[in-house]
């Protein structure tokens, strides 16, 4: 399903939180959505997921508001925030149950959903643990479990990675690509950029409220970064490769790296490839190793943010 956000607008007070933020998202993607504390991100989150209203704009699903048509919205829309409320004498188990009741799974279709979805979520061995008892990881996979449990087709994820160890932040990974196969769609916020740049095929970049970047990461990274950036390494002295690149069309910095030569250059892959049969074949140089580098979206972050708040 396909969302729209249209100028969307919330104050708290004379705070505003966010300032009409506008973007879409379409089936079958993941979006990254980026941005220091306090810019904007949960609050826009939960507007999506009919949790806060907005004060002026618009959310939409397939053209349906979420404000006018909220019951719709909660059907199709899983939100994971970014804590787990601590109930006391709740388990796992009963805890994803009452969700899935309040969805409306009624029978042998709720006790599959929750069978299922504590599969999906490796959940079996915590089955009866109570929720204040979990770890932070622990409480992460319940979350993203009751975000799915009414198997939505749009996923907002607030910090779903927060506090996984590297194994469990693997999974999730895999998890959100599996899904992602399905057409589900997905929002996602996080402070692992590196983890973002590998799983997002989009991303909206917002600070104070405002949307500074959106696009896909290839188009965000070749606004930001126009020109490639080449490492190449032959076997023998660097030298020659140096000399060889200061000649090449379009170089606009050549550098010595350790045994590496970087070479900052315009054009994309093709002027790469270019360069590389140029030094091979014409020039007989020995290359052992050639790689194009580009700014990742950490690079981005710190290139289009200031780290202001509202």
């Amino acid at each position: 399903m396909r969302v729209e956000v249209d100028h969307l607008v919330r104050d708290f007070g004379r705070t505003r939180a966010v300032d009409h933020v506008s973007f879409v998202l379409e089936p079958g993607h993941v979006y990254g959505f980026v941005g220091p504390n306090g810019a904007g991100k949960t609050t826009t989150m939960r507007i999506i997921a009919t949790l806060d209203e907005p004060t002026a704009g618009r959310v939409a699903i397939d053209g349906r508001s979420v404000v006018q048509n909220p019951e719709f919205a909660r059907k199709v829309v899983g939100f994971m925030p970014d804590t787990l409320p601590a109930h006391a004498d709740m388990t796992v188990f009963e805890y994803l149950d009452f969700f899935a009741r309040a969805y409306g799974l009624k029978g042998g279709g709720r006790r599959q959903a929750v069978a299922d979805i504590m599969d999906f979520a490796n959940l079996h061995g915590l089955r009866e643990k109570t929720l204040r008892a979990l770890s932070k990881g622990m409480k992460q996979r319940v979350s993203l479990g009751r975000a799915l449990i009414h198997d939505p087709t749009i996923l907002v994820l607030d910090e779903p990675a927060a506090g996984l160890d590297p194994r469990a932040r693997i999974e999730l990974r895999e998890l959100l690509r599996v899904l992602c196969r399905q057409g589900k769609t997905v929002l996602i916020s996080s402070h692992i950029l590196t983890e973002l740049t590998e799983i997002c095929t989009g991303v909206i970049i917002i600070e104070r409220g405002r949307v500074l970047e959106q696009g896909t990461l290839t188009e965000v990274m070749a606004r930001m970064s126009p020109h490639l950036t080449v490492a190449v390494r032959i076997q023998g002295d660097p030298e020659a490769l140096h000399a060889a690149m200061l000649e090449s069309p379009g170089a606009l910095d050549v550098r010595r790296v350790g045994e590496e030569v970087h070479l900052d250059m315009e054009g994309g892959p093709d002027q790469a490839t270019r360069l590389l049969h140029d030094l091979v074949a014409r020039r007989g140089l020995p290359v052992v190793e050639f790689r194009t580098e580009q700014a990742d979206l950490e690079d981005l972050f710190m290139q289009i943010t200031r780290g202001e708040v509202a």
